[in-house]
């Protein structure tokens, strides 16, 4: 008796594909943090599905002679079930660092726990990512900041946008939770992306109430041609 693949409805298969990528994104965030894990990407080809990793500290992740990145395949191969060579990991490199709010937020939870200031550790922070060309920038650091009621505190600097569907492609988002003795801080980041035509910094498209106004046409030049013709 042929046993056939069982048909899975949509439905089933994003809420799937959903947890999956929840559970990996969860268990490479602890196991990359010191590494500047910065998200991942799952790419399901016919032969293996490819999950690329963005880290700012590439060669730590790959590990000497790609140790590290054999050692996290094997893990994840074991936890989800995958067979031999079904899943392979890759290691891509942030290209800006600056402008990428879970590397920030990963910056500023290793500067707390190490017991630098939480101004001190925000200014320099919001420094670094104005200095990498972004539009904007957000930190909202929440709990038992120096006393033993909790408040919340935030740094801004630059442009912002809030609402609209702008706000998907230009703002970048990250929340970490920082583990101190005194409790549990929250940490939330965003940066306002810069235009980039070329699509590397920012989004290709410009933001939609950006008005470009033209320079008024040569009148003279206009009335030349019509009497030429």
């Amino acid at each position: 008796m042929s046993t056939a693949p069982r048909r899975i409805s949509k439905k089933r298969k994003f809420a799937k594909d959903g947890v999956f990528f929840a559970e990996l994104n969860s268990f490479l965030q602890k196991e990359l943090a010191e590494e500047g894990y910065s998200g991942c990407e799952v790419r399901v080809t016919p032969s293996r599905t490819e999950v690329i990793l963005r880290a700012t500290k590439t060669r730590e992740v790959l590990g000497e002679k790609g140790r590290r990145i054999r050692e996290l395949t094997s893990a994840v191969q074991k936890r989800f079930n995958y067979e031999d060579q079904a899943i392979e990991l890759f290691a891509e490199k942030v290209p800006f660092r600056g402008l990428c709010a879970q590397a920030q937020a990963e910056s500023l939870r290793y500067k707390l726990l190490g017991g630098l200031a939480v101004r001190r550790a925000c200014y320099g922070v919001l420094r670094f990512v104005m200095d990498s060309e972004a539009k904007g920038v957000e930190l909202i650091i929440s709990g038992k900041l120096r006393s033993q009621r909790a408040k919340s505190m935030k740094f801004r600097e630059g442009y912002m946008i809030k609402t609209g569907n702008a706000t998907k492609h230009f703002v970048d988002k990250a929340v970490r939770h920082v583990l101190l003795r005194q409790g549990v801080l929250g940490i939330k980041v965003a940066i306002m992306l810069p235009w980039d035509p070329t699509g590397k910094k920012g989004p290709k498209d410009p933001l939609p109430d950006v008005v470009k106004i033209l320079e008024p046409k040569d009148e003279d030049a206009e009335i030349e041609a019509v009497e030429a013709q």
